[in-house]
């Protein structure tokens, strides 16, 4: 069956997969960007179902990517976790990208918390800063929601305020009460999959963003036309072009997400608890 990747096919990739998840509904779903996959270890009770068995779903290819989804426990509650991601620059198309939201949506869960590694833009932080993702800019020039409305979707969805400002204030009392320095910031998702130009990153600076990556804003436009609730946090990996006199490689971005996992993991889970 050719798949369009929408309400439909999520419907049946829910249908294929629900009988092997726990019964008890997630509270959230958690798509872990690269190198920040270590939090599906902390999962107690784990359902892991490969990618290649999710109708719909291809191998993850990135390393750093799983490529799994996993069901269990999270501090006590119950959520699903997306270890791995499906990015336009491997060629995928841009539905496909934010597809892991329509099926976390087809399985009930109403929350999607998206993570990504992220160059920095503002020229004041520093790698391995957390920040909270206040807003976004689309520079994939992609839309996921293009064609025939969804079922369940709306035509024209707000983004006036894409990110739930409730989980955000949630997020900040954490780092707050952890003592974590959470920056905040907007998100420029570009599409990849070669790095930015110094040139590239002074106008994203211009344009007024604090962060740039290749993933995240896919799955955030379609969480919101569905209704879904969003949280997001970029771990800064790396100063992007221009910025820094070291060239920017994928082993740098893994290696800083590594050091900063700790960190990254223990907030997720005391945000998830409190849902």
């Amino acid at each position: 069956m050719t798949s369009n990747f929408g309400a439909a096919d999520a419907k049946h990739a829910a249908d294929t997969i629900r009988a092997q998840l726990p019964k008890e509904q997630a509270v959230a779903a958690i798509v872990l960007g690269s190198g920040l996959g270590a939090l599906a270890d902390e999962i107690e009770r784990p359902v892991k179902i490969p990618y290649r068995d999710i109708p719909g779903f291809p191998v993850a290819t990135v390393a750093g990517h799983a490529g799994a989804m996993i069901a269990g426990r999270l501090e006590g509650r119950p959520v699903l976790a997306l270890a791995g991601r499906f990015h336009m620059y491997e060629g995928h198309d841009v539905r496909l990208a934010a597809f892991p939201a329509r099926v976390a949506h087809a399985l009930g869960v109403s929350t999607l918390i998206v993570s990504n590694a992220a160059g920095g833009v503002n020229r004041l932080w520093q790698p391995g800063d957390l920040m909270l993702i206040r807003d976004h800019i689309n520079l994939m020039f992609r839309n996921p929601l293009i064609g025939a409305v969804e079922e369940g979707d709306l035509r024209f969805p707000d983004m006036s305020a894409p990110y739930d400002a409730e989980l955000s204030d949630v997020a900040r009392a954490v780092a707050a009460e952890q003592g974590t320095l959470l920056r905040e910031g907007v998100y420029a998702g570009m599409l990849g999959p070669a790095y930015e130009t110094a040139a590239e990153v002074r106008m994203l600076g211009l344009l007024g963003a604090d962060a740039v990556g290749m993933s995240t804003v896919p799955e955030v436009i379609v969480a919101r036309a569905i209704g879904m609730r969003v949280l997001g946090v970029s771990c800064i990996t790396n100063l992007a072009c221009g910025l820094s006199n070291t060239p920017i490689t994928h082993a740098e971005v893994l290696e800083t997400t590594a050091k900063a996992a700790g960190r990254f993991s223990k907030l997720v889970k005391a945000i998830v608890a409190r849902l």
